[in-house]
């Protein structure tokens, strides 16, 4: 096994299941992160409350674990004081779409310069195999017993139809092809989107690893992820699930956008804070 300067002592405890995709994903990430030349000081890696939330607690960087569903948020605000930090957020289908689905919206609109790795198994696996946003219609859980009877959250078509600077979607079985997509999720500027699909091998026995390998595609080389149309459409293919970089596009930041660094470029953390100015203002509310 190739070593990074990402790993853990040897005896950390992994808390994951046998042949659980996050293995897998973990390990691709450390390599990403190596060959981008990238250090543990410099890196964030943020995360909500799941399965693969748990992805940060097992490589050597900078992380923040927050709330279900709150870590898109934490997320921007780490960038916003920050902006020279490279910032991950690591977070499944349920922490990402469910109850974090309004950060997933506004903050593809805000646009900040991070990187959203949705680790994607269709199921909650850390609550024992509830349905989530993106298990499929009929889908059986010891809580939906009758079948899911909702269409699948569809997080890719809703990136694109937001505009999000970079929106790609991958299958872990495939580490050279996802490591280089998530490469070049981090280089881009701007909120960059990657749809990691997985097996859930305790709790999902429809879409395991074989399920996957027989219902997924790339998309074709000459396919131009700068079509907004295009990439939308592709997106809503049911027959087999489209794999690759969907959509890219550049505009500003939402750090560039902001009045307090238009003119000053220090991150806010090396500002000094004007102690007077800040009473006078909380005086001028109380008044």
């Amino acid at each position: 096994m190739t070593t990074t300067i990402f790993d853990m002592s040897e005896d950390t405890d992994i808390a994951w299941c046998p042949g659980c995709g996050n293995f897998g994903i973990l390990r691709i990430v450390k390599t990403a992160l190596t060959e981008l030349n990238i250090k543990p000081e410099e890196l964030v890696m943020v995360s909500g409350i799941g399965q693969a939330a748990k992805t940060p607690h097992y490589l050597r960087a900078n992380i923040f674990n927050g709330l279900h569903g709150r870590a898109i948020a934490a997320a921007l605000a780490i960038k916003a004081v920050n902006p020279n930090l490279t910032v991950i957020v690591e977070s499944g289908d349920g922490c990402s779409f469910g109850e974090g689905g309004n950060h997933f919206i506004h903050n593809i609109l805000r646009n900040p310069n991070i990187t959203h790795l949705a680790h994607d198994n269709m199921v909650y696996g850390l609550t024992k195999g509830q349905a989530s946003p993106t298990s499929q219609y009929g889908f059986i859980t010891p809580v939906q017993v009758q079948g899911v009877t909702n269409e699948p959250f569809n997080p890719v078509a809703l990136a694109i139809a937001l505009d999000a600077a970079f929106v790609a979607r991958v299958f872990m079985g495939d580490q050279e092809k996802m490591k280089q997509i998530i490469k070049a999720a981090i280089n881009h500027k701007g909120y960059s989107f990657v749809d990691i699909l997985q097996p859930c091998v305790s709790f999902n026995k429809i879409n395991s690893w074989k399920w996957f390998k027989e219902n997924t595609y790339y998309l074709e080389e000459s396919y131009n992820p700068n079509n907004k149309v295009e990439a939308f459409k592709r997106s809503l293919e049911k027959e087999k699930i489209p794999l690759g970089i969907f959509y890219t596009t550049t505009k500003l930041t939402f750090e560039e956008n902001l009045p307090a660094y238009r003119v000053n470029k220090d991150p806010l953390y090396k500002r000094d804070v004007n102690l007077d100015k800040l009473r006078n203002l909380l005086d001028s509310k109380r008044n």
